[in-house]
């Protein structure tokens, strides 16, 4: 698979209140493309931020249902990965 492929299967870190606890744990969380599986998402973790993983839950994003002035609408769908990384190695957000 091409560099540039594996790059974009990571859309962003989901930087949240939950996600920056799970930051203590080494747990890493990110968005990313509907069709990503486990395997992809550790050779896009390491091209990108040079770690290895121990392991990759990947998880669904339901769409929800809200009223935004005065006009229902659906939040997008999608999928986020949580990383899981060794001790000592971790990753940096800039």
């Amino acid at each position: 698979m091409a560099t540039k492929a594996i790059i974009k299967i990571l859309k962003n870190p989901r930087i949240t209140e939950k996600a920056s606890f799970a930051y203590e744990q080494n747990v890493y969380t990110f968005d990313v493309t509907d069709g990503a599986n486990k395997s992809e998402i550790k050779k896009a973790i390491f091209e990108l931020y040079k770690v290895n993983p121990v392991k990759v839950n990947i998880l669904a994003i339901p769409s929800k249902r809200v009223v935004f002035r005065g006009h229902r609408n659906l939040t997008g769908a999608g999928k986020k990965a949580l990383v899981y990384l060794k001790k000592g190695d971790k990753i940096e957000f800039i």
